[in-house]
């Protein structure tokens, strides 16, 4: 079974991350950050790992920060050796007049690109500059390399809803067990 359990404490938070990557998408997300919680609830949901989360700090960018890195080496925890993985995965979603892609690669080199056309200050009382920094930093954490792409759209709840669903299926498809290594080097590093 892929599961696993991690936890962080700084003297800013305090988060613990319980998941298992091949689940049926029930979550349990708990943070002071209710936009925050949505989107972990829209990853678990569309990824169909099962997730538990409990997060507390000082500051909501310290929260959504540590939280994305926790769930980050969880997911690496889980992945294991990756030999034996599809490896990368792609999704394009629509989410009523928004479209986002993402494009994940589950090899051991973390990098992330994300564009994601928000063009307002907040969402849902949400600082917008922490979607990016979100994936940015679960990428490293994981590790591995992601790029996520809104595509259009004008509502910046929804360019960040959909750019979650497709991040979601992308990581579905991406750890997908194959039985084969998906790699010329022999390594997935």
């Amino acid at each position: 079974m892929r599961n696993s359990f991690v936890e962080r404490e700084t003297l800013e938070t305090k988060v613990k991350v319980k998941l298992k990557l091949d689940g049926s998408g029930i979550f349990d997300i708990k943070t002071p950050v209710p936009f925050l919680n949505h989107m972990l609830k829209t990853l678990c949901l569309h990824s169909m790992m099962d997730l538990v989360v409990e997060a507390s700090g000082d500051l909501a960018h310290h929260i959504i920060e540590d939280t994305a890195l926790v769930i980050g080496k969880a997911i690496g925890k889980a992945l294991g050796d990756r030999k034996n993985l599809k490896r990368f995965g792609y999704a394009r979603v629509p989410m009523d007049e928004s479209l986002a892609e993402a494009a994940v690669d589950l090899i051991k080199r973390p990098y992330a690109v994300t564009r994601l056309k928000i063009s307002c200050e907040t969402i849902e009382g949400f600082d917008s500059k922490m979607v990016a920094h979100f994936i940015n930093s679960l990428a490293y954490s994981i590790p591995a390399t992601i790029h996520v792409n809104v595509i259009y759209g004008y509502n910046d709840h929804h360019k960040t809803e959909a750019a979650f669903k497709a991040l979601a299926l992308a990581f579905k498809e991406a750890w997908t067990i194959t039985g084969t290594l998906a790699s010329v080097k022999g390594a997935y590093e």
